[in-house]
């Protein structure tokens, strides 16, 4: 057992020697002059660079202090590295945006709250956690009727966008009312408002920058606006997707119905589209039927 582990503790050892040296990196200590790139490696690693002033929701993000300096630059290298998650969102926000953004305006809400949807869901109308947060604005139950929402065995318009659009609108604007401090806002998105509430209580601060949060929720602002660096400028973050490669908005049309309708795959068929395709474009109808007992109004997306 023994002979295995100081086997597996070498092999990391030279993993990690050969790791620094084909990287190009001095690891011989402070020597004034690194091993030369261009004779080590035909490639390197660099951090991203931290833009010199950042402005979200209107309000300049306080860089000159280290701590800020320094989550920023983390969250920047998280997402600028994870190429694959990076380069889909990228690909689908013009999709979801063009959705997203009009309702932001039309509530008063600033539309850099788009990237909050980003880190809640990653764009993913369909995403579920382990919690039981569900949608593009990751709605828990509770919160989600609270704000309207209806959410049921047969309807959970948790995963309709424009409706979750809405209903998170008018959490934010609470949220707003309460702290006045768009940053406090988000993290309250996180953390929920008593755990705010008891951190400004506790520490006698208001700003988020003042503030000393769980790691979850210091990390949370600062992803929000790594995302939105990113996808505002991808290029210089080492993302080279054209326009054309980028995922199109979807044309769709609606159809009312204020009766039950027995069976989906039917009902999609006589609109000539798959059940695939019907739950595709409305993933809030979470059954093979809606029985709507109430001949309440319900609007159904269909390709165009």
């Amino acid at each position: 057992m023994k002979r295995r582990i100081y086997g597996a503790a070498w092999v990391a050892l030279v993993s990690v020697v050969v790791l620094f040296s084909t990287c190009g990196l001095n690891i011989k200590g402070n020597e004034e002059s690194p091993v030369s790139v261009n004779d080590q490696a035909s490639w390197y690693f660099t951090a991203p660079p931290v833009p010199d002033s950042v402005f979200f929701m209107g309000q300049r993000i306080p860089l000159e202090r280290f701590d800020v300096y320094e989550n920023l630059e983390r969250e920047l290298l998280v997402n600028a590295n994870f190429h694959s998650q990076t380069i889909r969102l990228i690909k689908l926000a013009p999709r979801y945006f063009a959705l997203i953004d009009p309702i932001l305006e039309a509530e008063g809400v600033p539309v850099d709250f788009r990237y909050l949807c980003v880190a809640e869901s990653t764009l993913n109308p369909r995403a579920l956690s382990p919690a039981g947060a569900a949608g593009l604005w990751q709605f828990l139950k509770g919160a989600a009727m609270e704000y309207g929402l209806e959410v049921n065995a047969e309807v959970d318009e948790r995963y309709h966008i424009e409706k979750s659009t809405r209903a998170a609108c008018r959490y934010l604007k609470d949220s707003y009312a309460k702290y006045r401090d768009w940053a406090v806002v988000a993290a309250s998105y996180n953390a929920g408002t008593a755990a705010v509430d008891r951190q400004i209580r506790r520490q006698k601060e208001t700003s988020y920058f003042d503030l000393l949060f769980s790691e979850e929720t210091e990390r949370y602002v600062y992803r929000i606006l790594s995302l939105k660096i990113i996808l505002e400028d991808p290029q210089k973050y080492g993302f080279l997707i054209k326009e054309a490669e980028k995922y199109p908005v979807l044309k769709t049309r609606l159809v009312e119905i204020a009766t039950p309708l027995a069976d989906l795959a039917d009902f999609a068929k006589s609109y000539g589209i798959t059940y695939k395709t019907l739950k595709y474009y409305n993933p809030w109808l979470r059954e093979t039927f809606l029985t709507n007992k109430t001949g309440k109004r319900y609007l159904i997306e269909i390709p165009a």
